[in-house]
């Protein structure tokens, strides 16, 4: 019964251990997730919006380069790019100033980096119908890059096939779909396997040193169980003869 003890207790430890990995492991692991956006997915626009932003749970790293992007294009079967390309950054939301074009369905595709350095992407569509007396803006072949002069194209003008590269730089920004790949979670989930099983071999160890302990040393030839056995006639008298 002893035995069935401690073995309980040493893979209730090891179990418990195990658990404590576990918490400590998911929190690095998460990623941000979108929380709301402006204008709102599928919504139906009539005024212009001017900035155009992307909400997470979390706060967004302030990555250099395009690694935190809003991209804003359409109508039409060729469609053109909005904006000027300058990105802000607030706590949990990324910003863009833009302003919208022709009516018609417009795509925003957006990227920003996760608290925890891991980028995540998505996209999505909203209707624009500009009432009476809202400007419209001209828009432009290529992706906007911040501090850099494109000529507008004309309405009705092809714009050429827009390119686009997922590598973060200073000069570059995203002129096409945002795809981002996770190459961190493997990782880490690696680490986590890893430590769960250094955890329950310890444990095992522990509970087998425990055990042979409490057996004590091998007993000798001639004990009993009131102790080492003596000389048989030690406290006997002697006999006579």
């Amino acid at each position: 019964m002893r035995i069935r003890r401690l073995l309980g207790i040493g893979t209730l430890t090891g179990l418990l251990a195990v658990a404590a990995l576990g918490l400590t492991a998911a929190p690095a692991q998460a990623h941000n997730s979108l929380v709301s956006s402006v204008p709102a997915a599928d919504s139906v626009v009539t005024e212009q919006p001017g900035v155009f932003s992307v909400t997470t749970n979390d706060a967004i790293l302030e990555a250099g380069g395009s690694s935190n992007a809003i991209q804003v294009r359409g109508p039409g079967a060729e469609p053109l790019y909005y904006g000027d390309g300058c990105m802000t950054v607030s706590g949990a939301s990324l910003t863009t100033p833009v302003q919208l074009g022709e009516a018609g369905e417009y795509t925003v595709v957006w990227q920003v980096v996760s608290a925890d350095g891991h980028p995540i992407s998505g996209e999505y569509t909203f209707t624009w119908q500009p009432g009476d007396g809202q400007e419209l803006a001209a828009g432009l072949a290529t992706a906007p890059v911040c501090g850099e002069t494109q000529a507008p194209v004309e309405s009705g003008s092809p714009s050429p096939e827009p390119r686009f590269t997922t590598q973060a730089t200073d000069t570059a920004s995203p002129s096409g779909p945002i795809e981002s790949e996770d190459t961190t979670a493997a990782p880490n989930d690696l680490l986590w396997i890893g430590g769960a099983l250094a955890v329950l071999v310890i444990a095992a160890v522990v509970v087998v040193v425990v055990v042979r302990r409490k057996k004590g040393p091998p007993a000798g030839p001639g004990a009993d169980e009131t102790g080492p056995a003596g000389p048989a006639d030690a406290a006997s008298p002697r006999d006579p003869r």
